[in-house]
């Protein structure tokens, strides 16, 4: 009986630490807010082997290659993944390595948790949507999850089928004012696929900067199969500008509402 006290207690004080660790990072620089809270996770992942206040951490690889999973530090109900070492944001030159670790790989494979006792997430809904620069509100990479609303995922399904394999093509607009090329990967995934690295390499990447990049993964279903499909913009070189965000277009909660603007993280 001591001895479990005593590891009660223990775990009540680490807990009280890390809460108390957890404010102190999170006060201040609000454009650090997510690098501090993933920051936090780390700590208490190798104290105690809990992922507070994240969902998941994943160091697998070790601190620079792994990554975290946690619901955005402000308002929306939404999971991103943030990789565990310092990565600003689209335009890093950390993510062109061709080493480098692929994050869109590791968010796609956490769809499970968007899952909730009466739905699943099927790959047709779901999608990954990453900010340019200009957009976004954190300056440490992050990747959001979510469902695409109906609207997008029509507009998706409607021009998807007929993209070739393994060409960028001009497609129909999915956010208002924003010029999009895509993708089409076919049935193989995003495995051996970095979008980060396709996106940079390809019209979008080259017409004004990696900094630009809005980025989007969706895996429309066609013809009773799902067909990965990139999808990107350049803020900064198409000349054009919308105050819609990537994350925008995706519902955190897939439960398939009409699109309304979130705050943006």
């Amino acid at each position: 009986m001591k001895l479990t006290l005593g590891l009660i207690v223990s775990a009540l004080t680490v807990g009280a630490l890390m809460a108390a660790a957890l404010d102190f990072l999170l006060a201040g620089a609000p454009r650090q807010t997510l690098w501090r809270a993933v920051q936090a996770c780390i700590v208490d992942y190798r104290l105690t082997g809990a992922a507070f206040p994240c969902l998941q951490v994943n160091l697998a690889g070790g601190q620079e290659r792994g990554y975290v999973l946690i619901r955005a530090p402000f308002g929306r109900r939404e999971v991103v993944l943030a990789p565990t070492r310092k990565v600003v944001g689209v335009e890093d030159p950390w993510l062109q390595l061709p080493d480098a670790p692929n994050y869109f790989e590791d968010a796609w494979r956490a769809r499970s948790l968007l899952e909730r006792p009466d739905q699943k997430p099927a790959a047709g809904d779901f999608a990954l949507a990453v900010n340019p620069a200009v957009m976004r509100r954190q300056d440490q990479l992050h990747i959001h999850l979510g469902c695409l609303f109906p609207d997008e995922k029509r507009a998706v399904e409607s021009f998807a089928a007929r993209l070739q394999i393994g060409e960028w093509s001009r497609v129909p607009t999915i956010i208002y004012d924003a010029e999009f090329w895509g993708l089409r990967l076919g049935r193989a995934g995003l495995a051996g696929a970095n979008p980060f690295r396709l996106a940079a390499e390809g019209p979008a990447g080259k017409d004004g900067g990696r900094s630009g990049l809005m980025i989007v993964v969706a895996a429309p279903r066609l013809a009773g199969e799902d067909q990965w499909l990139i999808l990107a913009t350049n803020l900064v070189g198409s000349g054009t500008y919308t105050d819609i965000a990537a994350e925008d277009i995706l519902d955190p909660s897939c439960e398939q509402r009409s699109a309304t603007q979130g705050r943006r993280l």
